[in-house]
């Protein structure tokens, strides 16, 4: 007997199929009428759980999401970067030094229709993704007036970037300079 049910969890949905098993001593249980086994061990109930991830993306995918934003920005194209982000995105750098929230602000802090006056670089050096909680990290090199290098942390939900939250220091270092203590 299966019974299915769904139930969210830690913002991952999850199918939960409950499974009625029978285990016998001898490598064989048999059904009697009353529940139990015909060499008296009682039925286990086994519980399986499994992250349903068909509206998530793969590590490619991610890698893919974030290389275009990157893209964009050295374009000077703020329309094809904010089509990378959700409806309701928010864009942080902790605790308070900014916050962005929505398209419409998003549009309007990558340059909006003239773009950012003067040129933008942005380079990823390293990313990785759990497709299961569809958060990845990036260390990456982002130039605009000066140079800076650090972390940021995006949560996917439907392929497109919810959440943004950076780390970053600034330094008139390339990135070999920057990690020269410990380069990988």
């Amino acid at each position: 007997m299966t019974d299915g049910r769904w139930t969210r969890t830690g913002g991952a949905l999850l199918v939960v199929t409950v499974a009625a098993a029978l285990i016998g001593a001898r490598g064989g249980a048999h059904p009697v009428p009353d529940g139990g086994t015909a060499d008296g061990v009682a039925p286990v109930r086994a519980v399986m759980a499994a992250p349903v991830v068909a509206a998530g993306v793969s590590a490619d995918s991610f890698r893919r999401v974030l290389t275009g934003v990157a893209e964009a920005w050295n374009a000077g194209d703020a329309r094809r970067a904010v089509a990378r982000f959700t409806d309701d995105a928010t864009y942080s750098q902790p605790p308070d030094r900014q916050l962005r929230r929505g398209r419409a602000q998003l549009f309007d802090y990558f340059g909006g229709t003239k773009g950012r006056p003067g040129e933008m670089r942005m380079t990823w050096h390293h990313l990785a993704f759990d497709s299961t909680t569809q958060v990845g990290f990036g260390e990456f090199s982002f130039t605009y007036g000066t140079t800076a290098h650090g972390v940021a942390v995006v949560r996917l939900r439907d392929g497109r970037i919810a959440n943004w939250r950076e780390y970053w220091v600034e330094s008139p270092l390339d990135w070999r300079g920057f990690t020269r203590q410990n380069p990988f």
